[in-house]
């Protein structure tokens, strides 16, 4: 991978909010590259810092909790965290976009779609009344809605989930960027449209030369969309490899115990594994591993020693003091073929 390849370089990046007087570590020391035109995976747990990250790296945490952001994020040559509020409000939507989780949440219910489409173009320029007439119908167009004229008169509420989800998307594509970040974007939708939207994120990547980071839970959508796999626990990563290493050599604990928890159509129905306890609240991270409590491989040194990031083979990193072997992770039989969606 040459310097020219790479879009998205983020190093060492730390994020913190005030909170109840001190300070709370939510994302610490993430290290990872994102090439034109790949798509990302990041993923973990419910509270493993994904969502989080990726409101970090546009620097969109809450401003009245005093966010605090360390190390660099280097976005086409540009380091983000030394821009000003006006430099990263002119670079949000037209160079990166972010497509939040939960539709409802991202569309006000007393706007029309059109209005909040236009208000989107309106926000990066000035655009006369023809052309915004043809990119708003363009958005809606783009992501597959059909009769996309009569769909701007709607409102949210006039509209099924999966349109909703397809909307959001729109406003995040109306102006082109080069950087998507996607935040769980088909948890509301079920199978059959999930695979559809997944489709339609590729299709548009093809057409757009977008870059993905893709946030999510699911391993199926991770080895059906991805090209390289971080996965999170209390906001570090913990394992990043490309997609087909992370099924093939599970290296950490975690992720074999994340792809153990979940069943597959492909084999005999068997007791799946648990994972004890839950993740850790921010804050709240003890001395050593932050997975050693949960972890059915911890020893001393894991306690009481933070492991560093350190290489597998190749591109393949982990934090882990005791990473899994080859023929340990084997043991799991998940293979990525078992786990792409049909579309």
């Amino acid at each position: 991978m040459t310097a020219a390849d790479v879009l998205l370089d983020v190093q060492q990046l730390t994020a913190s909010l005030s909170s109840g007087g001190r300070r709370l570590t939510l994302v610490e020391d993430v290290s990872f590259s994102l090439r034109r035109k790949q798509t990302l995976g990041i993923v973990g747990e419910s509270g493993s810092g994904k969502s989080t990250l990726g409101m970090s790296l546009m620097r969109l945490l809450e401003k009245r909790d005093r966010p605090e952001y360390s190390g660099a994020v280097h976005f086409a040559g540009r380091d983000l965290l030394q821009l000003s509020e006006e430099e990263m409000r002119a670079l949000r939507g037209r160079e990166i976009s972010m497509i939040l989780q939960d539709p409802m949440a991202s569309l006000n219910p007393v706007f029309s779609i059109g209005d909040q489409i236009e208000e989107a173009i309106r926000c990066q320029g000035r655009v006369s009344r023809r052309e915004l007439a043809q990119r708003l119908v363009d958005a809606l167009r783009r992501v597959s809605i059909p009769a996309p004229e009569n769909r701007l008169r709607n409102y949210p509420h006039e509209l099924s989930g999966g349109m909703r989800q397809r909307v959001v998307g729109g406003i995040a594509m109306a102006c082109d960027p080069t950087l998507l970040i996607a935040d769980e974007p088909t948890t509301s939708l079920d199978l059959t449209i999930q695979a559809q939207y997944l489709q339609l994120l590729q299709d548009l990547q093809q057409s757009l030369g977008l870059a993905i980071v893709l946030i999510t839970h699911d391993f199926g959508v991770v080895a059906k969309m991805c090209d390289r796999v971080c996965v999170m626990y209390g906001g570090m990563i913990v394992e990043d490899a490309d997609v087909d290493t992370i099924f093939d050599h599970p290296a950490h604990p975690y992720t074999r115990a994340l792809m153990g928890s979940r069943p597959s159509i492909h084999r005999k129905p068997e007791r799946l594994i648990s994972i004890p306890g839950s993740p850790p609240r921010p804050g709240e991270h003890q001395a050593g591993c932050r997975f050693a409590p949960r972890c059915d491989r911890a020893q001393d040194r894991c306690r009481s020693e933070r492991p560093p990031s350190q290489s597998v083979k190749g591109d393949h990193y982990v934090r882990c003091w005791y990473p899994l072997t080859k023929e340990e992770a084997q043991l799991l039989h998940v293979r990525p073929e078992e786990d792409r969606l049909d579309v």
